[in-house]
């Protein structure tokens, strides 16, 4: 039993020291520092970034799709025996050599609107992937929020758990005062024991709680796995009871502020875009095209340049299509996209039902912490008052170890349903500023 001790103590030691040199070293951090370095480096919002620029990319090509396009060509044949001279048309028994250049264009001029509706299809489309950018940037802002609110309560913990493990190491060394003294019972004495070695693991566990969030919080950051960093504390004074909230005034300015009900609502947008680019394939195609070109052939006398001049010739001319029958394939597009009307639709309507329940959770949580924070503070001070009278009781032999012990966690308890409750409340207040459009600020 002494072995087991003494090596959890020697573990303590080092871990200790290790995370003291660590944090001594370690490049403080604030909640806004945070936020600003991960908008610029996260790799989530920076794909989000490229989505947008991808959507950009797809509107420029749409608003281009409308201009004519120009191709050039040219040939070189050679030819023997009966042929068609490709530049006179003439039946000809001889060896051919000749050169055809030219250049060909077409624009539409009618196709159902299509294009004009293909063109404010992508308008929308990139629109929404702004505010798509914009949920991630989101996303990972309450991330950071809650990540950060954990690190702090878990560094508060290890203090917590250290000052238990001073005292109960001090309450061991008392014990074993009176067991020589013959005053207590040898089970008081492990008892006593045991209870120092389980503060011991408490602080390991608590340590080891901080390390994990301190890695998520360098996942969210992107920042190289050895850089060390740690947190800057916050605001001591910050007042945990007296906030005003009105829930209809928020979950309004959260639907005009969240960018993800913007996005379903342009999501709609889109696909009516899409209905109506479906129905443009029941018009008629109305296109222009023109080309003029050249030639040259050996078996005319004239020079190259001479028969360039007078073979030089130029169209122009419209085509029509005239959609008749294809196989229902527009009218299952049509159905299609107003079945896809429908869908967005309700996802609109789906997300504005998320909205709600993140407001009316981060609304009955944010009261609820603030009474609880109310209660847990009282409790906390009570069950410290109580735990520093069972420690005058023990010294003076009057209380038994048992009921030390138990003082001692009823204290912890008290002291963590407070820290839970206090982060709770800050958490739950920064969210429901967020909703509505304000900065966090702790």
């Amino acid at each position: 039993m002494k072995t087991y001790f003494t090596l959890v103590f020697l573990l303590i030691v080092h871990f200790s020291n290790a995370q003291s040199t660590q944090e001594s070293t370690a490049q403080v951090w604030s909640l806004e520092e945070m936020i600003a370095y991960a908008i610029e480096n996260n790799i989530t919002i920076k794909d989000a970034s490229l989505s947008k620029d991808i959507a950009e990319v797809a509107y420029d090509r749409a608003k281009s799709a409308r201009l004519p396009n120009l191709f050039g060509s040219t040939s070189q044949t050679f030819s023997n025996g009966n042929s068609i001279d490709p530049i006179t048309s003439d039946f000809v028994t001889d060896q051919i050599h000749s050169t055809n250049v030219g250049l060909n264009t077409n624009i539409t001029l009618f196709q159902g609107n299509q294009l004009v509706n293909q063109i404010e299809q992508n308008k929308i489309l990139f629109e929404q992937s702004v505010f798509q950018e914009e949920v991630e940037k989101n996303n990972i802002v309450l991330n950071l929020l809650e990540t950060y609110l954990q690190t702090l309560y878990s560094k508060e913990s290890i203090t917590i758990a250290e000052n238990n493990l001073e005292a109960s190491e001090n309450e061991v060394l008392r014990a074993k005062a009176r067991l020589d003294a013959e005053t207590i019972a040898l089970s008081d004495y492990t008892e006593a024991q045991s209870q120092a070695a389980t503060n011991k693991f408490n602080v390991i566990a608590a340590k080891n709680n901080y390390e994990q969030y301190i890695i998520a919080l360098k996942q969210l950051l992107e920042l190289p796995p050895l850089e060390d960093i740690a947190v800057e504390t916050i605001d001591e004074n910050m007042d945990l009871v007296n906030l005003g909230l009105d829930k209809a005034e928020i979950y309004t300015n959260a639907l005009a502020f969240l960018p993800e009900v913007q996005t379903s609502l342009l999501n709609i947008s889109a696909n009516e875009k899409a209905l109506a680019i479906a129905k443009g394939n029941y018009a008629p195609v109305l296109g222009l095209t023109g080309s003029m070109g050249s030639g040259y052939t050996s078996i005319n006398n004239n020079s190259f340049s001479d028969q360039f001049n007078v073979n030089f010739n130029q169209r122009i001319g419209l085509s029509l299509s005239i959609p008749i029958f294809n196989r229902n394939q527009t009218k299952t597009a049509v159905r299609t996209a107003t079945l896809n009307i429908d869908k967005a639709e309700i996802q609109k309507m789906s997300t504005e039902k998320e909205v709600f329940r993140k407001v009316e959770t981060a609304y009955q949580n944010a009261r609820s912490s603030q009474e609880q924070v109310i209660a847990s503070e009282a409790s906390k001070n009570s069950a410290e008052q109580s735990y520093q009278l069972a420690q005058k009781k023990y010294e003076l032999g009057d209380l038994s170890t048992t009921d030390l012990v138990i003082s001692q966690n009823t204290f912890t308890t008290a002291q963590q349903n407070y820290l839970q409750a206090k982060y709770m409340n800050i958490l739950y207040h920064q969210l429901l500023q967020f909703y509505q459009g304000y900065e966090i600020n702790i």
